[in-house]
């Protein structure tokens, strides 16, 4: 489940809205230990989404670095084989 949550600073091009809003899903599925809630929780399932995926675009727009942006094309080509060699 967690394998979905990836780096999302300091890449070109930056990370999309959607990407964060991805990983703000992942996290709270994790931590409530459900992927889909109930009606009962539904709510405040969506809400803990919607405030950590703000939480997550502030900290991504705050930070800064000296280094190179990543290319994404080759970060994810780096992860598909770690995950091919995982497979095996």
């Amino acid at each position: 489940m967690c394998r979905s949550i990836h780096t999302l600073f300091n890449f070109d091009p930056p990370a999309t809205g959607e990407e964060i809003e991805a990983a703000a899903l992942q996290y709270v599925r994790k931590i409530a230990g459900f992927t889909r809630p109930s009606r009962a929780n539904e709510a405040a399932f969506n809400a803990a989404v919607a405030e950590i995926g703000a939480a997550t675009a502030r900290l991504v727009a705050s930070l800064t670095t000296t280094a190179p942006a990543r290319d994404r094309d080759a970060f994810a080509a780096a992860a598909r084989a770690r995950a091919a060699r995982r497979e095996r």
